[in-house]
């Protein structure tokens, strides 16, 4: 019998080593802007003074950049590991701070890495409790 050759992997150093992507996160904000409840200069502002980059905040440099291609949007770029779920974390402490929480809700918008504000349905829940 003879012996083939197996294929080793890569050496582990090397591989996985290829050009850091950048990720590319939207919030939609349209419906609050529009209704002229929501400010998009200091929410923006909230942002670039909370995200955290290596454990500390305000220190965002070549990382992260925050911009808003309309004006009723939010645009967060990172090179690097960044989590969608954590910029949803802020923009709901955001809305908890402006006392909007109870009126705004944060829900995945129809892109992958969106998110969109959208009001409660409240008139639904007024039209039950007179229905009882």
């Amino acid at each position: 019998i003879t012996h083939t050759e197996v294929a080793m992997p890569q050496d582990t150093k090397t591989r996985g080593k290829g050009k850091k992507s950048e990720k590319v996160f939207r919030i939609n904000c349209a419906k609050p802007v529009e209704d002229e409840i929501f400010d998009m200069a200091s929410f923006t502002k909230y942002l670039h003074d909370r995200i955290k980059v290596n454990g500390k905040t305000g220190n965002l440099g070549d990382v992260v950049s925050i911009d808003n291609p309309d004006p009723s949007s939010v645009e967060v770029r990172a090179k690097g590991p960044f989590s969608k779920r954590y910029l949803k974390y802020l923009t709901k402490r955001f809305l908890k701070g402006q006392s909007l929480r109870d009126y705004i809700r944060v829900i995945a918008g129809g892109n992958k890495n969106a998110y969109e504000l959208k009001y409660f349905n409240v008139h639904n829940e007024e039209e039950e409790e007179t229905a009882e």
